[in-house]
């Protein structure tokens, strides 16, 4: 297991660590008085079998015949009676302390823990989430943390317990007989040695335990965010049946490990049975040779049942200890994953850092290629050579097929990748040296299908800048075509949406995104396809409002429709991750290639012909009209 989150789990233990001293020592104190029970209880029986008060405990023989003279013997039961309460009455207060430090401090570190889990996997690059499944991710953070829980809360201090019994126990036995005391210990080793061999086997078999029920969370996280598909397609049946597999899985590995439970726990009782009976017979052939009093060997049996139980409680505490282990090894490969560096050129000793600050001065929005050249991890290039420059408050239009690299290069514009040194710059600053925090703070991205909260309009507009003014949240609103459908609801900017915003139609929840993005008043402002959804009309209303915005900042537009890019300052056409054509919506219609066909296919060609017509004049539109 790495050293790294070792030290970490030792940092979250920082301010509760006296309190789980305190509660071991609690419970030591605790497990000593509970020792002096079977002690009292020997001397009374001496007493009543032996040799009168003679056999007792002197004080509390002297105290006996001054309150009852008359019937000393009576008195000494009773004051032992009396003892015994007194001495458990203060062992349980003991163990509530001890539940009390505990439970504070377990609960406490737990929380720590799950803070630092879940601020880990905010922080993780973009590629570690695409090779990690949600449903496994989602059983590290919530069933591995409790499993770290269980054990924290009792099995530390148990242990503590059983140690604190056993080196105080065996002197006293000893004490008492040493023969008999050997006879006490002959099958313990054999029980830590069975408890052992478990504690092996149970690692292994709750591990793959624990991976099955990864795969039934991943599995039920699937189907209830894809219901509206399944049900669409009438997949009900086949879900069902593939989660029934991954139910039958689980059951099987938990059932393999509910099995190993059985037998040591029936393997563990019959060996502490055995104990006490071997003690039981050797005692009683020394208690018939006058060797032993019938209090010594009451003790003994007592004492060797209070020793022996928490050592059979080791296998439950070695099962949970083999749980947490699994549960520790699965959160270090979380917590142990490298964040995402700030600047990465300062993470990346392979790269030569060239001085430059963390971001630019002033940000204006300009966006620059130079030979941009990128391939996911193991996979071929999806941008190939491509340069390119876009001024602050232009706007630039990307079209092409599935799979051209369109997104590819919002993705590396966002940082969320990291595309070869000195291949693309912001503001003339390759993005390899621009802080991640403040680059993401200057852009704003709404996607073609944008992830919304299940909290109220306001607070998911919120999201794009929460301190925003009632003015600012209108405009935005506004100009995102919003008004008329916030209109419609009768709670308004209150008004309370779904999970992902499943009431809301395609249309509004892209709108919600837009105004949410416009909100933040970014330098660049990115809509990938998120004009999709819109109507003709209302999508010429967000045009014209963006365009009246034109300046303000930068603008980068993916589309299928070419309505949405044709006021474009630069458009580029992408193929097979490189760049077809790349000039203004005019040019590129009247030139043969795959943006005419595209004004083709959609009925613009009248139109790019006219508009380019007029943009070149005279001379320009004669061949066009031949």
């Amino acid at each position: 297991m790495s050293n790294t989150f070792h030290t970490h789990l030792w940092a979250l233990t920082r301010g509760y660590r006296h309190h789980f001293a305190g509660a071991v020592v609690a419970l030591a104190l605790a497990s000593l008085l509970l020792l002096s029970v079977p002690l009292i209880a020997k001397y009374a029986l001496d007493v009543v079998m032996e040799d009168g008060l003679a056999s007792g405990i002197p004080g509390l023989a002297g105290l006996a015949e001054r309150l009852a003279p008359e019937h000393p013997l009576l008195g000494y039961l009773s004051l032992s009676g009396v003892l015994v309460v007194l001495v458990t009455l203060a062992a349980g207060g003991f163990h509530y302390v001890r539940g009390r430090l505990t439970a504070h401090a377990s609960e406490g570190l737990i929380r720590r823990l799950r803070n630092s889990v879940h601020r880990h996997v905010e922080h993780l690059p973009a590629p570690w989430h695409d090779g990690m499944d949600t449903g496994d991710v989602v059983q590290r953070c919530s069933s591995d943390v409790e499993t770290l829980r269980v054990f924290f809360s009792g099995d530390i201090v148990e242990i503590g317990r059983a140690v604190t019994l056993v080196t105080v126990l065996l002197p006293l036995m000893f004490w008492l007989d040493w023969a008999l005391a050997l006879v006490a210990v002959t099958l313990m080793p054999i029980i830590f040695g069975c408890a052992w061999v478990f504690f092996r086997r149970v690692q292994h078999v709750f591990k793959a335990t624990d991976e099955a029920e990864a795969e039934l969370t991943a599995c039920l996280q699937e189907n209830l965010t894809g219901i509206r598909v399944v049900r669409a397609f009438s997949r009900q049946p086949y879900e069902v049946e593939r989660f029934g597999g991954y139910n039958a899985r689980f059951r099987e590995r938990y059932q393999r490990l509910i099995s190993l439970m059985a037998v040591f726990w029936s393997g563990s009782d019959l060996l502490c049975s055995a104990q006490i009976g071997l003690v039981l017979i050797v005692g009683g052939h020394f208690v018939a040779e006058g060797r032993l009093t019938v209090g010594d060997l009451f003790a003994f049996l007592t004492w060797v049942a209070m020793v022996i139980f928490p050592i059979r409680q080791l296998g439950r505490i070695l099962t949970d200890a083999g749980k947490a282990t699994v549960a520790r090894v699965r959160l270090a490969e979380l917590l142990d994953a490298p964040l995402e560096a700030p600047i990465p050129a300062l993470a990346n000793e392979t790269t030569p850092v060239v001085p430059a600050p963390a971001a630019p001065p002033s940000w204006n929005g300009a966006i620059e290629a130079r030979g941009l050249t990128f391939a996911y991890p193991g996979g071929a290039p999806v941008l190939s050579d491509l340069s390119f420059r876009v001024e602050p408050g232009q706007t630039l239009g990307l079209v092409g097929p599935p799979g051209a690299g369109k997104s590819t290069l919002v993705r590396l514009l966002l940082g969320f990748y990291e595309p070869p040194p000195g291949t693309l710059f912001i503001d003339d600053v390759p993005v390899e040296h621009v802080d991640r925090a403040a680059l993401r703070a200057q852009l704003a991205v709404v996607l073609q299908e944008p992830f919304l909260y299940s909290r109220s309009l306001e607070e998911n507009l919120r999201i794009g800048r929460d301190d925003a003014e009632a003015v600012s949240l209108t405009a935005a609103v506004d100009d995102a075509a919003l008004t008329e459908t916030l209109a419609s609801f009768p709670e308004g900017l209150d008004t309370r949406i779904g999970e992902r915003g499943v009431n809301l139609s395609g249309g509004q929840r892209q709108r919600l995104a837009l105004a949410r993005a416009l909100l933040r008043r970014p330098a660049v402002l990115i809509l990938d396809d998120s004009l999709s959804a819109v109507d003709a009309h209302t999508e010429a209303h967000v045009l014209a409002r963006l365009a009246k915005r034109r300046g303000r900042q930068t603008t980068v537009i993916i589309a299928h429709r070419l309505s949405a890019v044709r006021d474009a300052d630069l458009i580029l056409v992408l193929g097979e991750g490189r760049i077809l054509q790349q000039g203004r919506h005019g040019e590129l219609a009247a030139a043969d290639g795959a943006y005419r066909e595209l004004c083709r296919q959609q009925g613009m060609l009248d139109h790019a012909d006219r508009a380019d017509a007029t943009d070149a004049g005279p001379a320009a539109r004669t061949p066009l009209a031949d």
